[in-house]
């Protein structure tokens, strides 16, 4: 992890405070660019999504996808984790500490929309930070490539279901074209445009690969910033009047990471699979692609909506959280390795 990854807290941190004051000192053309839109998609932050994602899933080989037998019991803990544990605890811990225990602290109007960003944010399993926090806890690459390209594939057809049924259950309108629209945009096409640009990499060799992936990786997290610089110009507003917001939200994101991780670590040593299989299987079932849940975001609720913001406060504590569940990991491999009698 390179010092920009490590501190990319602090860099979010100063894209809130940079984009509140923009939106204070230059509302006028913060508001134009907030209505440069078609069909309920907004153009700028759009292509800077499209920068922000493709450049991570040029990392993705679906190739590898045949791999999965190799370490199924670890696929399965994760993709138990991932779509049938993740979504749903998110859509309770939300409904708990949203509509119920920090409910008289929060603006009402936004309730709906916390819960939203919130399901949306635990709908997305993590896709390009994963390969990280695999190398942090000296995880199977091949195991962890594999799981990358399962995930991805199912994200495809499984992303828009979820959200809809958990929206649903959660008694928020479901906008199934706009939802639908979201999907195409920010899964469908970056991976089909991803894939044809890795085929056209690699048939000059992996050194042309690796050489693009060192040029354009860092176009990916300044497009984030970019994004977050202007949905904080947007939330500006809000934030200055309920400061306590983020902090309110982090709770339950904070819950389910700790939650996850550890039920995965722990299904995976009961299971008897080895430690550089548990580490980045717990990994990925506790972090998100939060990339695509700000994007989802925005394009079903908009950039002032509370969805938007519940989904930038998963980026703002996804590297700190995943950093301590990263050594704790490392720590425990002793215990890891006395297996649990039956």
């Amino acid at each position: 992890m390179n010092v920009f990854e490590r501190f990319l807290s602090v860099w979010v941190f100063l894209c809130i405070v940079a984009g509140v004051a923009l939106g204070q000192v230059l509302p006028g053309p913060v508001q134009a660019i907030g209505r440069m839109e078609v069909a309920q998609v907004n153009l700028p932050v759009g292509l800077l999504i499209w920068v922000m994602i493709i450049p991570m899933l040029l990392k993705v080989d679906f190739g590898a996808l045949h791999q999965v037998r190799q370490h199924w019991r670890g696929i399965g803990v994760t993709l138990f984790i991932n779509w049938a544990v993740k979504p749903f605890s998110m859509a309770l811990l939300g409904w708990i500490f949203v509509r119920q225990v920090f409910a008289p602290w929060l603006p009402a109007e936004q309730l709906d929309s916390y819960i939203a960003g919130l399901i949306l944010l635990a709908a997305a399993p993590c896709t390009a930070m994963v390969f990280v926090w695999s190398r942090l806890v000296g995880g199977q690459p091949l195991f962890t490539l594999s799981q990358v390209a399962l995930n991805d594939s199912i994200m495809v057809f499984a992303f828009a279901p979820i959200v809809a049924l958990l929206l649903g259950l959660s008694s928020i309108t479901v906008p199934w074209a706009t939802l639908l629209i979201s999907v195409a945009l920010y899964i469908v096409i970056p991976v089909v445009l991803a894939q044809l640009g890795r085929r056209a990499l690699l048939a000059r060799g992996p050194a042309a690969l690796d050489a693009a992936l060192a040029k354009i990786g860092p176009w990916s997290i300044s497009a984030l910033l970019a994004t977050l610089v202007l949905l904080f110009a947007f939330q500006g507003e809000a934030i200055l009047k309920q400061p306590l917001v983020i902090a309110l939200l982090a709770v339950p994101i904070l819950i389910q990471v700790v939650f996850n991780a550890a039920l995965a670590y722990w299904l995976n040593r009961r299971l008897g699979e080895a430690h550089d299989v548990a580490g980045p299987s717990c990994l990925i079932g506790a972090s998100n692609f939060f990339e695509l849940a700000v994007a989802a975001a925005i394009s079903l609720f908009g950039f002032e909506s509370g969805a938007a913001l519940a989904t930038v406060v998963g980026v703002l504590i996804e590297v700190p959280v995943m950093l301590a569940v990263v050594r704790v990991v490392n720590r425990s491999r002793g215990w890891y390795a006395q297996r649990l009698t039956p």
